[in-house]
């Protein structure tokens, strides 16, 4: 896909490359940059030829290093916003994704930035890279799910920690932590992420959109009903 102004979309052997490209704003998510995800994220959902996808970020020193407040703390009316995010709920499409998705994560990886991390289903990060939310120092709290998403990855008390104070943590905590499943040299970041996906996009598409789908949806269930969709997806893979 071309015509984006703020994000690179290629595709190449069943991966789907998402690049956040406002290297001189620290790709600081925009207004532009919603909505060319939101467009880029249907055309990764609906198209048969991508398998998985990895999201980075251009330039040496973010991955993504939060909104761009100058734009997003003088939003419209509260009606006109809440329509805007019904026309464009780029955070639900992204957690409704029945396709793998990988964050390459280097540099800045804040606000936003983390939310985005945290809608993907496997993080990388390279030894540089710096973790935060720092919305409630700014007297706001994260708006795209990050006060939801965070807890069920790391857990509640060193979630709210991260939250409540705003501080930052190094690679190395957020491997500890789970928070990312794997550090390693700038260098290696990419071809690491590239490895996992050709695994992934190596495998029967179905089969892997039914392992997420029991594993995401499992979790907000009971163990007995956990089992029982699992039956259910294992059941409709033979049918």
């Amino acid at each position: 896909m071309s015509n984006f102004e703020v994000i690179i979309y290629q595709k190449q052997n069943g991966i789907g490359y998402v690049t956040l490209n406002r290297p001189q704003a620290l790709n600081a998510y925009n207004l532009q940059m919603r909505d060319e995800l939101y467009q880029v994220l249907g055309a990764i959902r609906d198209d048969p030829e991508v398998k998985v996808a990895i999201f980075k970020g251009a330039g040496e020193r973010a991955f993504c290093a939060g909104a761009d407040l100058s734009e997003f703390l003088t939003a419209p009316s509260p009606v006109i916003a809440r329509q805007v995010r019904w026309e464009r709920d780029i955070w639900g499409v992204f957690l409704s994704m029945a396709k793998p998705l990988i964050a390459a994560l280097h540099g800045y990886v804040l606000g936003s930035g983390l939310e985005i991390a945290l809608c993907c289903d496997i993080r990388i990060a390279s030894e540089d890279a710096q973790f935060g939310l720092p919305e409630v120092g700014l007297g706001i709290i994260p708006a795209a799910g990050g006060s939801q998403t965070l807890p069920r990855i790391v857990g509640r008390a060193k979630a709210l920690e991260m939250l409540l104070t705003g501080r930052w943590i190094g690679a190395e905590e957020a491997r500890r932590l789970k928070l990312v499943n794997h550090v390693m040299s700038r260098h290696d970041l990419l071809p690491v992420a590239e490895k996992l996906a050709n695994k992934i996009a190596g495998c029967n598409p179905v089969a892997v959109a039914c392992a997420k789908q029991a594993i995401i949806r499992g979790l907000d269930l009971s163990l007995e009903q956990g089992l029982e969709l699992e039956a259910e997806l294992g059941a409709s893979l033979l049918t």
